[in-house]
């Protein structure tokens, strides 16, 4: 039986609490990087390398052309996204631990037990989550990772993921990070607090589509 945990997580809000604090950075300030985050590129090379190993699943997944290149259509902002995910992880993680908030490898795994006894295994598990959220099935522990340090963070606080007092942690991490972000990945609205012209479903709630388990990050 699985314990179902009233969470309310919202991607817009959490990109909403870091955005005034991600400024945009040029090629030439940092050539070759998609973004810099605390002192450290992530590279165009490493963009792309994740971006191919969700394409390289969904492939695995849809080996019908015809469906594949549907699929191709419908994300994308498959890179844009991807991007996100990447800097926004590295946010919530130092978020995390500037609060003493830590994941153990027994806490994630179960978690993914749980997920897997809901959608029928663990390669449907690794296929809704490609399919729903574009997360590779290599990268699901470490999404999952992500879900539970943001629940533990608000407990930590006191709150929940909709509450400014969270908002308000990740956007001191990402001003601890200085982060920057390459424009040609799109750029942020500082009077709307959002990102413009992407999408970016980095966090699920994953009750959606009859999975009755909530993370802790929506």
């Amino acid at each position: 039986m699985h314990r179902r945990r009233r969470t309310a997580l919202v991607l817009s809000a959490v990109i909403a609490a870091a955005a005034p604090l991600l400024t945009a950075c040029g090629n030439d300030a940092h050539p070759g990087a998609a973004a810099v985050v605390g002192g450290q590129r992530i590279s165009v090379a490493q963009l792309e390398g994740r971006v191919n190993e969700v394409r390289r699943a969904q492939r695995a997944v849809v080996p019908d052309e015809a469906q594949y290149q549907q699929v191709v259509a419908s994300t994308s902002s498959l890179t844009r996204d991807t991007l996100h995910n990447m800097l926004l992880d590295r946010v919530l993680h130092r978020a995390a631990r500037d609060h003493g908030v830590s994941v153990t490898r027994k806490e994630i795994q179960a978690m993914r037990t749980g997920l897997e006894q809901q959608a029928g295994g663990a390669k449907a598990l690794e296929t809704t989550w490609l399919q729903k959220y574009g997360v590779a099935p290599r990268l699901l522990d470490d999404n999952l990772r992500l879900q539970l340090e943001a629940q533990k963070l608000a407990q930590k606080l006191g709150t929940d993921t909709t509450q400014p007092a969270f908002w308000k942690a990740l956007s001191t991490a990402s001003g601890e990070l200085h982060i920057d972000l390459n424009p040609r990945y799109g750029t942020w609205d500082a009077q709307k607090s959002s990102r413009v012209d992407a999408k970016t479903p980095w966090v699920r709630d994953v009750t959606s589509g009859g999975m009755q388990q909530q993370t802790a990050f929506r």
